[in-house]
């Protein structure tokens, strides 16, 4: 059996340039590109590793000190999720097929979530405010709007683990998501606090809107653990779980560690640019064949900190880590650097942008290949199953077929 690695590298909110529906579907988004952004306060930004890549070449124009690379192998690729989001982005990846979500407040799911709840052997009460209503279960549960996204786009399952273990509050969450269709249902909880520090987060927006603040809550201070359910996320038809049911080994970094699910994998959670590229590399070491996705989240936190030089920042330490790890190639592995989204820092908000996304693709020996403009990003979890020889995913066309053209 051939010992090969595929590396995929998430430059999360790295967009090139608005999707074409950007106007109609996300309206202000059709001027967004955070790559021309970062270039227009930095016109002297360095990349050489992305810049030989084929960084330039998938953005379409060249900039004072990067130019196009002649033999680089590189596409972009559009979002096929609705909206631009981290979350769906990485499941697309990954090889769903995304579902359009529905946005409404959970004053319209609250007598159907109660009623599951009910029949599959849960005590429910009904918490009611100013009108509004949520949903406590088994006394420790709450089940109500998410306040930090844009509302009506989830919600959150919030519970204190010292009272309610995580595993529970996990399949009262599963029982919401059967019945409910926003595009997140955001389960976690933390370990110090008590029911007393939820009621005291309890806030209502919009007079539409009630849930507990997440920060409020606590959660965050000790012993927190979260799990996001996806609306139509199914593991079982994603790459990770197709390549460990076969065998293959599986590694998820940063972000994706989060959001992605790996049972049969490895998952490493970090944050720090250069502590995920380093765990890259010495998951690369340690790994005789596999796949492993990094996700470098710090460029999307320089996005909605809305700070171009951060952003500038923190792609010159990324380009750095991928220049050491492209080194160690073998001639039968593949690094593709690409991002789950755009997040222009200029443009004037601190939300994603719904961009195109770059498609860089290295294996040694090969020169000059066009990737082409892919409708999904599942054409990228599609590529690395069929590099491994299993069964393709939900979604996803594969491109390796590019590789193989004649020039």
């Amino acid at each position: 059996m051939t010992l090969k690695k595929f590396i995929v590298i998430v430059l999360d909110g790295f967009g090139i340039g608005a999707m074409d529906d950007a106007k109609t579907a996300r309206p202000g988004d059709e001027k967004a590109n955070t790559l021309r952004s970062i270039l227009r306060d930095f016109p002297d930004l360095k990349l050489p590793n992305l810049e030989a890549l084929g960084l330039m070449n998938a953005f379409g124009s060249e900039s004072n000190c990067m130019k196009f690379s002649p033999q680089a192998n590189y596409g972009k690729s559009e979002l096929k999720h609705f909206g631009a989001d981290t979350f769906m982005g990485h499941q697309e990846i990954m090889g769903t097929l995304p579902k359009k979500p529905d946005v409404h407040p959970f004053q319209e799911k609250v007598d159907v979530v109660a009623d599951h709840l009910r029949k599959n052997g849960h005590k429910v009460d009904i918490i009611e405010r100013q009108g509004l209503r949520y949903v406590l279960c088994d006394d420790y549960v709450t089940v109500a709007d998410n306040l930090e996204a844009d509302l009506g786009m989830c919600y959150n399952v919030t519970a204190p683990l010292d009272y309610m273990p995580f595993e529970k509050e996990c399949e009262i969450a599963q029982l919401v998501r059967e019945v409910v269709t926003v595009g997140r249902v955001i389960v976690f909880g933390g370990t110090g606090n008590t029911m007393d520090d939820l009621w005291n987060a309890e806030e209502i927006k919009d007079g539409r809107f009630i849930g507990i603040a997440s920060a409020k809550s606590k959660s965050y201070e000790q012993g927190y653990q979260c799990l996001h359910l996806g609306y139509g996320v199914d593991k079982n038809v994603q790459a990770p779980t197709i390549l460990t049911n076969a065998g293959i080994p599986v590694t998820l970094i940063g972000k994706v560690a989060d959001i992605v699910a790996n049972d049969g994998g490895k998952s490493i959670s970090c944050v720090p640019t250069a502590e995920c590229l380093e765990h890259t590399i010495r998951e690369y070491k340690a790994m005789e064949t596999g796949f492993i996705c990094t996700n470098v989240q710090e460029t999307d936190l320089a996005g909605h900190s809305q700070s171009s030089k951060t952003y500038k920042e923190i792609l010159e330490i990324a380009d750095v880590g991928i220049g050491q790890l492209k080194n160690m190639l073998t001639e039968d592995d593949i690094l593709l650097v690409m991002a789950d989204h755009g997040n222009d820092p200029d443009i004037g908000h601190s939300k994603h942008t719904r961009e195109c996304v770059p498609l860089l693709l290295y294996k040694k020996g090969v020169h000059g290949k066009k990737l082409g403009k892919r409708a999904s990003l599942s054409d990228v979890g599609a590529s690395v199953c069929d590099y491994f020889h299993v069964k393709a995913p939900e979604n996803g066309k594969s491109f390796l077929d590019r590789l193989e053209a004649a020039d």
